[in-house]
């Protein structure tokens, strides 16, 4: 169906979850209510997370069956089957200077069935695709979908005025009171110590011109500027977007460094620590790396599962013999000193997070938050309104800190009146909760 057919909301839908990947039925919906187009949809995501893996032995072809497809996602590879299945064609995830787990800029690569296995693999050779042992080489893949991703960095304001000493997350607070109950003037705007979003009256003439958004800010106005005619470039190439908003982008905790100890931590990261590539190896270097990965997965799998069962001294010592695993003794004493029944299966999750990045953790001031907040408002401003709405609050988990999360719901709730009006709003993360 062509974008200009499509069936319009009266009031945009914000549908609110508690795990991310409970937004994508209600994505689903919209298709199949013809709101969204089947195909080439834009997915703009604010998150600490990419959320761009793939559940690792899923059959391709479950992507085509919806329910089916739902009961296999998790909170960190619920996007890329949507990829594989034809719907989303651009992806721009946009995330805070804490979360660095992908490289900055384009990311051109394709998602398709890798013929050995009938999974969903990608040709993208990207650290954070390797390390999960999900890069396959392009001839191995049938039904390929080609992916448009964009890496976009989004500082948190926080430099020094150096004339009066006074955080940029301050002066936007002062600004946002000074200007309540009406627009915003040109000479007041948001910016950071990278990128940076200005909230002005008229940015849209300012970006045709190419001219300077905001007169107090000529340092980082043509960035601004550039960044913003960027993400409605994305936008051009699709017939239609779903904006997508967690709620730790604004803050965000690593919850396993709060189940286990320093000791218990370090011991998961050089289990599970991935050895990385040289810089332009060659694909059978690149294959290589994946099965070695592969294995080494596998087998700490294994070995956790095992100590499901049987966590004997006996076990253990024999798991703990294989190459690179012999922190496993260690471990498995220190959980059983302060634990009764260690979660083994969560205790792989955990180290399956460890490979060659941490988890990001920065619990924001609300000054940080406040900031993060306007700058995305500064940039929703300047972009088409979207056909609909996600945000996932990640707070059961303790992704997002639940003493911080309806703080910074109401707040982004608030952005999202303010610019589009009137909003429907599903809150579907508590039984019995209804629309707003």
């Amino acid at each position: 169906m062509s974008a200009h057919r499509l069936r319009s909301y009266r009031e945009l839908p914000v549908w609110v979850v508690e795990d991310h990947h409970d937004v994508l039925p209600f994505i689903y919906r919209a298709i199949g209510s013809k709101h969204l187009p089947a195909s080439n949809i834009s997915f703009i995501h604010f998150d600490s997370h990419p959320d761009l893996l793939i559940p690792v032995n899923m059959s391709a072809d479950t992507v085509f069956d919806k329910d089916a497809l739902f009961s296999e996602l998790s909170i960190e590879n619920w996007i890329m089957p949507v990829v594989y299945a034809g719907h989303f064609s651009q992806v721009v995830w946009l995330h805070p200077s804490w979360a660095q787990q992908m490289k900055e800029g384009k990311h051109l690569f394709l998602v398709g069935k890798d013929k050995s296995t009938t999974t969903i693999r990608v040709t993208s050779t990207d650290d954070y695709f390797l390390s999960d042992g999900l890069y396959v080489p392009e001839e191995q893949l049938e039904n390929p979908k080609p992916l448009h991703l964009d890496v976009i960095l989004v500082k948190e304001p926080g430099c020094e005025d150096t004339d009066k000493g006074e955080s940029t997350a301050k002066k936007l607070k002062l600004a946002e009171n000074e200007v309540a109950g009406g627009p915003a003037s040109a000479s007041q705007c948001a910016s950071s110590q990278g990128v940076a979003f200005p909230v002005c009256e008229g940015v849209e003439e300012n970006l045709r011109k190419g001219s300077s958004p905001c007169a107090s800010m000529e340092t980082n106005s043509d960035l601004n500027a550039k960044l913003a005619r960027k993400v409605i470039e994305i936008l051009e190439k699709g017939d239609a977007y779903v904006l997508d908003i967690d709620l730790d982008f604004f803050s965000v905790k690593n919850p396993f460094k709060e189940m286990y100890t320093q000791e218990e931590y370090k011991i998961l990261q050089e289990l599970y620590s991935f050895k990385k590539p040289g810089p332009n190896c060659l694909e059978d270097a690149l294959v290589d790396c994946v099965e070695n990965r592969i294995r080494q997965l596998e087998d700490l799998e294994a070995a956790f599962a095992d100590f499901c069962e049987d966590d004997s001294e006996e076990t253990v010592q024999r798991w703990s013999s294989n190459p690179g695993m012999s922190g496993l003794v260690q471990l498995v004493n220190s959980l059983k000193c302060r634990i009764e029944a260690p979660d083994y299966e969560m205790i792989h999750q955990a180290g399956l997070t460890c490979d060659y990045a941490e988890l990001p953790h920065h619990v924001s001031s609300e000054m940080e938050i406040e900031g993060l907040i306007q700058s995305m408002k500064c940039l929703l401003k300047n972009l088409p309104k979207p056909t609909l709405v996600t945000l996932a609050r990640s707070s059961l988990d303790d992704y997002c800190p639940s003493e911080q999360v309806d703080y910074i719901q109401e707040k982004v709730l608030d952005v999202l009146r303010s610019l589009y009006g009137t909003l429907d709003v599903h809150l579907e993360f508590s039984p019995g909760s209804s629309s707003v």
